[in-house]
């Protein structure tokens, strides 16, 4: 493992050494392929040996969605978990109170949402210091991700525990780059780019792509893509998580501070400990998971509007809603009655493609 910081840490020197400019950029391409190579062995050693036998901070998924706590030692996770969920996790003065992974479930608009309390990440937490790697390892399978940051000392840290997270796969609120990529057996490296670009040309895409043994694809750019954006997809472990930043213990600082975070994207200023701004954290955390709750109508009776059946947004079609009540349920449906904004009439039938919107009701008519 050792051998494998070092060869990162010579590289990335390399690259602080580089000037950056036209003639070196297929130089820092291919050591940006080299380190991507590098970390992807950090993350899943290559050799099949067994355990280490350290206790794993993953914890059994429950609830409609996932949202993880990350941030420095003593910036209020547990404060906030505690005051959030109800659930104690323990606080002290000390950095690393918090050991393991603290799982916690609130209710909100009628979904049940996990929260967990993930130990303190260090900087080095991606090469394996103060076992960050397992904490960032259950980051990755959160769909939405709290940053708490100290409002004292809040952009330093924000940077590092960014580079922390990028250096695991993990890219926070970016969308996947619009990229077409495709390994074949013969017939070269085939360029095809629908935007101009600025930064790829086809002698550096060849040169990171001979940096993984790949001598034969149809790439297509559908974007201005920089060479991170072509490494991601080549890697193709990249994990796009929407986050954001809890600007902590604004009980500490003035108004007109107050006024300034305000303005900053992606942020919520909070006081896990005196309860300040939280009902405007937990409509910001609704709208960056994009759940949609469909409510279900017995035949004959009123719709269940207490317990919400909840999709996620990407899948909200009819199907998927069958498929989250129980699996037979799909095969045995005739045809659907849905009311709501997603369709027309009230009530209108619909089949299994049909794609629903938020708060609609659904009555399923299964076949004779």
């Amino acid at each position: 493992m050792s051998t494998i910081l070092e060869k990162i840490s010579t590289i990335e020197a390399e690259m602080a050494r580089t000037q950056k400019n036209k003639a070196t950029a297929g130089h820092l391409g291919l050591l940006k392929a080299k380190l991507a190579k590098l970390r992807r062995e950090l993350i899943s050693p290559k050799g099949g040996g067994g355990g280490t036998g350290e206790a794993g901070f993953e914890v059994a998924k429950t609830g409609d969605a996932r949202v993880g706590f990350v941030g420095f030692p003593s910036v209020g996770k547990s404060t906030l978990l505690s005051n959030l969920a109800g659930v104690y996790s323990e606080v002290a003065a000390y950095e690393f109170t918090t050991l393991t992974t603290v799982p916690g479930c609130i209710k909100y608009k009628g979904a049940k949402i996990q929260l967990l309390d993930l130990p303190g990440i260090i900087e080095g937490a991606k090469d394996g210091k103060g076992r960050g790697r397992q904490v960032i390892a259950v980051a990755r399978t959160c769909n939405l991700i709290f940053m708490v940051l100290d409002v004292l000392k809040p952009l330093g840290h924000k940077k590092l525990l960014e580079h922390e997270l990028e250096g695991f796969g993990i890219r926070l609120n970016q969308k996947p780059p619009n990229i077409y990529f495709k390994k074949k057996e013969k017939g070269g490296v085939n360029l095809n780019s629908t935007v101009a670009q600025t930064e790829l040309d086809l002698d550096l895409v060849k040169s990171i792509l001979s940096e993984y043994k790949i001598h034969n694809a149809d790439i297509t750019l559908r974007c201005d893509a920089t060479t991170d954006d072509l490494i991601d997809v080549i890697e193709g472990n990249r994990i796009y998580i929407p986050c954001i930043y809890l600007l902590n213990k604004i009980d500490q600082i003035s108004i007109e501070e107050l006024d300034v975070i305000y303005k900053i994207p992606h942020c919520v200023p909070i006081s896990a400990h005196h309860r300040w701004n939280f009902d405007d954290l937990l409509e910001l955390m609704w709208e960056y998971l994009r759940l949609v709750r469909i409510y279900t109508k017995p035949k004959g009776q009123l719709p269940d509007y207490s317990s919400p059946i909840v999709l996620h947004n990407e899948r909200t079609t009819i199907e998927d809603f069958c498929n989250k009540l129980h699996r037979s349920i799909a095969k045995e449906m005739k045809y659907a009655l849905a009311w709501g904004s997603s369709v027309k009439h009230q009530p209108q039938k619909v089949g299994k493609e049909h794609v629903l919107n938020d708060e609609d009701v659904v009555q399923i008519v299964k076949k004779v």
